[in-house]
């Protein structure tokens, strides 16, 4: 299948990001929010990002302008079902994302691809609730999606071939590297980073370190470029939360059980960066450990 549009719903940090590598490699992509703000900002933050990129020679003036010409931002989720490609990457909410595809069902072209950036919830589930499930896998970028070299390519018990080699020639052309993945809760990387992160939680719920030296522990006895408790405000507390809840769930045992202080800090409302609270306080000019 040839793929030359891309629909991106969701205008957050994921979102923002696979609209701008997807742009750079020669896509048209359609960048669709429900918040006329959420794209206005995503827009900016594409434009500063790609100004970075030429402010250190990794693109051109032309490719930056080249790419940002080729998004259009869209409110109109129709608008995005026209694409070849379409890549959900809304909230890690099973019933969020079922609603957003539910609005593209009717809309889509006879070929178009419906893929999902979920980071831990089934594929299989997903596509079993759409018309087309063997032309739905998992596409799931890293953070940050310009950075991080990896996507994981994830296929449902219906997923045909081709479906997999042209969402696999698409990473290629991206100049990435793609990890095939079985569907399973969590996949790969977040089957072994998560219950990583949940586990520096427990060792600060259970006074076994504070969280300087927990995470100086990792960065320096394990170089890790972050520790965990800093890359879980990175990533999100809630995300965090909700993986282990995937995990747990899917898998039923114990190992995978969220701890209590996880739990307590998004019931507070302590995200972490996105919120400038969670293991570090974010509203100074240096994040201040909160334990």
């Amino acid at each position: 299948m040839a793929v030359n549009s891309i629909g991106v719903v969701g205008a957050g940090q994921m979102g923002n990001g696979i609209a701008h590598v997807m742009a750079l490699a020669g896509y048209d992509v359609v960048l669709n929010d429900i918040s006329e703000d959420a794209l206005k900002k995503a827009l900016e933050l594409i434009e500063r990002n790609l100004d970075r990129q030429v402010t250190r020679e990794k693109i051109t003036p032309e490719e930056r302008d080249n790419a940002l010409s080729r998004i259009t931002l869209s409110q109109d989720l129709p608008q995005v079902a026209q694409t070849d490609l379409v890549i959900e990457a809304a909230t890690e909410d099973e019933a969020i994302k079922q609603k957003i595809f539910d609005g593209l069902l009717p809309h889509l072209g006879e070929n178009t691809i419906l893929t999902s950036n979920t980071s831990s919830i089934s594929i299989t589930r997903l596509a079993s609730r759409t018309d087309r499930p063997e032309k739905f896998m998992g596409f799931h970028f890293m953070n940050p999606v310009p950075v991080m070299q990896l996507v994981e390519l994830i296929r449902g018990i219906a997923t045909d071939r081709e479906t997999y080699e042209t969402c696999l020639g698409v990473v290629e052309k991206l100049g990435k590297t793609a990890a095939s993945a079985e569907d399973f809760p969590a996949f790969i990387v977040n089957r072994i980073l998560m219950p990583m992160i949940n586990e520096a939680v427990y060792t600060l719920y259970e006074g076994v370190g504070n969280v300087n030296s927990i995470d100086q522990s990792m960065k320096l006895g394990a170089n890790h470029p972050m520790g965990p408790l800093e890359l879980a405000d990175f990533i999100g507390l809630d995300t965090c939360l909700a993986i282990m809840n995937v995990l747990h769930d899917g898998l039923a045992d114990t190992k995978y059980r969220p701890c209590p202080l996880l739990t307590k800090y998004v019931e507070a409302g302590w995200l972490g960066r996105k919120t400038k609270r969670g293991f570090y306080d974010y509203r100074g000019d240096t994040p201040v450990p909160t334990r």
